[in-house]
């Protein structure tokens, strides 16, 4: 798994557990408005219990009025891994004094040193500054007023849609050269990177709903509704024009655009290598044909076993488009009435896409 990817699931589970809405998310906020300030590790490992000197063993239920009331004294709170008892209070915590820090507050070193040490999450809340900073081993992250968040959402949310819109009229114009035959490997490649972006916005609006908790629902449900299928789709590209020879799957290559730099995602020849393609090839004049897969998917009601069959059958989009009925009849599966079905669906979507393309 890459480097990127283990970060970003870290990050959006510590966020899930700090969200607002959460118990331990409600007991921070009130430690924060008495400006008492506060530390927190959660989860009593071994290690933690090692550098932890003195406090109280409280064993009772995790609320947050509990967790206010006990961050009134100085010593930090230790509570249960899965975030529902306070096990310990009012303690000393005693890191080993040579780990590295950048902090300069002696709540913040501690809360720093702690985490990596011991590799737990360590909720370090400003008494002065009314910041909530967050660790886990090498990790740090402050959180952000829940106003600031919702702004950068809905800022990324209008982005998304203008990009969308690019995509969905880059996807009409790419159908209409499919079935005009006439698709190079750079068109094929620029719908990706429009994917890739759209994905990468995507992925950064999740985080800043993740770190809303239940303030994000309505941003959630706008993005659930623009971009629903956009992973389907970029599958079912790749998919259509992946190299025939490449023994890796679509998952897989949509993995390698995932774990690109910026600057490569504009190159159209690496993403065409990630695809399977020669190192040599010219993007440019590179005529492709289609498989077949999106266009199939289009035709409502087409079960996904049936498509198999027509590409393994038929094995590009043009001789399925030049097929009659009679010919789509003896794919299993398929049967005269569904034969007509498949052949009135194409042309009812190379009309569509013939109207709406853009010169």
């Amino acid at each position: 798994m890459k480097e990127d990817t283990k970060r970003e699931i870290t990050i959006n589970k510590i966020l899930r557990m700090v969200a607002p809405g959460t118990v331990l998310r409600d007991g921070i906020e009130n430690i924060l408005r008495a400006k008492t300030g506060g530390l927190i590790v959660i989860g009593a490992s071994e290690k933690v219990l090692s550098i932890m000197d003195g406090g109280f063993s409280i064993q009772c239920e995790l609320t947050p009025s509990h967790l206010y009331e006990l961050a009134k004294m100085d010593g930090a709170i230790i509570v249960s891994e899965d975030v529902k008892r306070v096990l310990f209070a009012n303690t000393n915590l005693n890191p080993d004094h040579t780990i590295p820090t950048s902090e300069t507050g002696t709540r913040h070193r501690t809360a720093e040193r702690v985490a990596r040490e011991t590799g737990q999450l360590v909720v370090c809340i400003s008494q002065r500054r009314n910041v909530i900073t967050l660790y886990q081993g090498l990790f740090k992250y402050v959180l952000r007023d829940i106003s600031v968040i919702l702004t950068k959402a809905n800022q990324a949310m209008q982005t998304l849609e203008k990009y969308k819109t690019v995509l969905d009229q880059e996807l009409t114009n790419l159908s209409a050269l499919e079935f005009e035959e006439a698709v190079t490997l750079d068109e094929v490649t620029t719908v990706l990177q429009r994917f890739e972006t759209v994905l990468r916005i995507k992925a950064e609006i999740r985080r800043h709903i993740t770190e809303l908790g239940s303030e994000g629902r309505l941003v959630s449900m706008q993005l659930d509704e623009l971009v629903a299928t956009v992973d389907e789709q970029a599958y079912l590209l790749v998919k259509d024009y992946m190299n025939h020879g490449h023994d890796v799957t679509p998952h897989h290559v949509l993995s390698l655009f995932h774990g690109m730099p910026a600057d490569d995602l504009m190159d159209g020849a690496k993403m065409a290598k990630a695809m399977g393609y020669a190192p040599s090839v010219n993007v440019l004049e590179e005529v492709v044909p289609s498989r077949g897969y999106r266009v199939l998917n289009k035709i409502s009601r087409l079960p996904q076993p049936v498509i198999e069959n027509l590409v393994e059958h038929f094995d590009i989009l043009t001789n399925i488009l030049s097929a009659n009925v009679d010919h789509l009849d003896e794919v299993e599966g398929v049967g005269a009435v569904r034969a007509r079905m498949i052949r009135d669906g194409l042309q009812r979507i190379q009309e569509q896409v013939l109207i709406d393309r853009h010169i």
